[in-house]
């Protein structure tokens, strides 16, 4: 894979954490939301309202054009395996911003992500 793919894929990957991380920050005041239709339609309302939800949007929609980019250059089972690389980065990051749990587990779940991802890109 040359450096331009990876960059191409890094970069949707980035973006993808990114719109999870917005859409967290959206719904963390907001507590769990109901799936009934009433609570459903005052809380959709509610997000509608918050700037991160539209962040986050945004970066999902941008991330698509960047994917499709990527997808053009490089197999899809070589460039799918790579969003996994987004789980690192968001389980980090969650514990950084919002304070979830990084415990040692996540740590070995972690290393064997990056592993996975390091055989595939070398391959």
């Amino acid at each position: 894979m040359s450096i331009v793919s990876f960059s191409i894929i890094l970069t949707g990957v980035m973006l993808n954490a990114i719109a999870q991380l917005a859409l967290k920050a959206s719904v963390r005041e907001m507590g769990v939301i109901g799936l009934n239709f009433s609570s459903s339609a005052t809380a959709f309302l509610r997000l509608a309202c918050e700037p991160f939800l539209w962040i986050g949007l945004f970066c999902y929609g941008i991330s698509v054009i960047v994917w499709i980019l990527a997808l053009s250059r490089v197999d899809v089972s070589i460039a799918y395996p790579m969003l996994s690389l987004g789980y690192v980065v968001n389980a980090f990051a969650a514990w950084q911003i919002f304070g979830e749990t990084m415990n040692p587990a996540r740590m070995i779940g972690i290393g064997i992500v990056l592993l996975g991802v390091y055989v595939l890109a070398r391959s």
